[in-house]
Parts: structure tokens; sequence; C-alpha cells
């Protein structure tokens, strides 16, 4: 079985953790994250039109973690934190940060769990919209800090033939999707994480493994023995 893993270097320690033994597998990263300056982001913070006055913050990735403690400092005391993942979610836990609710899936799942203005959503510089637009139909008034911005890379004709090869590959995001797709196998199967990447990946190619987790060791070898 040839398992390919798109992740950053660096990220893919979990994910090797939960494969078939026996495996074959190769690290061809898509994507690479530019990091804002915390200043950076700080200022942007308190030069917001809400500084101070957020009573609700969601972290829509794992990314933006770091820049959490300053979001929480341009926000009211009795804010209200929610997450988008449970990788997020479990990063959060880890500074002993209290959440509301944890999103997955369409964004409305979790618009529908928010009530309190203004809103503060912190994420890449290119934040999906969704969540937003579902806020604002709500009537609250939302406000979105980037914190990074993640990059596309160029593969290599080894890279791009190294993911023609796979057997399995792992998509963390609809980002890395953009960059694999034209170079994946029809019979090869996609795993990702959750529900929005999936549906991003479907909408081109038919075999889809969604979930996370250490139970892939067998599924995967029940897919592919």
């Amino acid at each position: 079985m040839k398992i390919v893993l798109t992740r950053e270097a660096g990220r893919n320690v979990a994910l090797r953790s939960w494969l078939p033994a026996g495996a074959t597998v190769r690290e061809v990263p898509l994507t690479t994250t530019n990091y804002f300056g915390v200043d950076d982001v700080r200022a942007a913070l308190e030069g917001s039109r809400a500084h101070g006055m957020y009573r609700t913050l969601v972290v829509t990735s794992e990314r933006s973690v770091g820049f959490v403690e300053a979001a929480l400092k341009s926000s009211t005391l009795d804010v209200e934190v929610y997450s988008v993942g449970s990788t997020t979610s479990a990063a959060l836990a880890s500074l002993g940060v209290r959440i509301e609710a944890q999103g997955e899936g369409p964004a409305d799942t979790l618009a529908t769990h928010i009530s309190r203005s203004p809103v503060l959503l912190l994420g890449a510089k290119a934040m999906r919209e969704e969540l937003a637009t579902a806020l604002r139909a709500k009537g609250l008034e939302v406000v979105t800090i980037a914190c990074y911005e993640t990059i596309g890379v160029s593969l290599s004709s080894s890279e791009a033939q190294t993911l023609r090869d796979a057997d399995v590959l792992f998509i963390g995001a609809p980002s890395a999707w953009a960059i694999a797709r034209d170079h994946v196998s029809n019979d090869a199967w996609v795993v990702v994480p959750g529900i929005s990447t999936a549906a991003g990946v479907r909408a081109d190619h038919p075999r889809v493994i969604e979930g996370w987790g250490p139970d892939l060791r067998t599924r995967l070898a029940e897919l592919i023995p």
C-alpha cells in the first residue's frame, strides 16, 4: 500500500501512527504557512472597530491558536470562545481556554450556537466566507482578523508522480486539494479530516474517506489488502 501524506513537514506525526503496518509512506507537502507577526495581528485587533467589545471569539484553525491571547485581550471578560475542528479544540484546551462549542462541517452548524455580538473570527487571510455570512444573516456584527496565509507549493515532476502512484492520499484542507487534484488517480482513496474538506474533494473525486483517527489503521487495511 502506497500512502502519501501532504501536510507540512512536522505535522504528520499523528497521521503516521494511524497507518497500517507495512505501508510505504511518502511525504509531499502541498502547502506552506506564512504566519503574520504577533505585533501585526495585535495592531490589527486594536485598530478593529469593535476592539475591547468582542463578546464572541471563533478560532477557525489550529494555526490561529498562537494568536488567541491577543484576541482575548481585545474581547470582553465574559467572551464566549468557539472552535472549528477537533484539532483546534485540543490546541485551545492545552492553553486552558474553555470552549462553548466545536464546529464541524457546514458553517451554519456552528452559527446556530452563536448569539452574542460583536463576533471576532480569527483565521486565515483567505478565510472561508460561509460562517461570516451565516452570522451576519442572523443580524450579528462580524469582524475577521487574519493571522496567517496558506500558500500552495509548486510540485516537481517526481512529486507529481508520487501523487499519481498513491493508493491513499491524506488531504488536510481544500487548499491542499487544489494543488493535488490534477495528479490523483481516480482509483486512489483520499482521506480528509472532516465534512468541509470532504465536500470539496467529492466535487472532483469519487473515493473519499472522512475522519482522521486511530481507526484508520483498520479501515485502510480492509480497503486495500
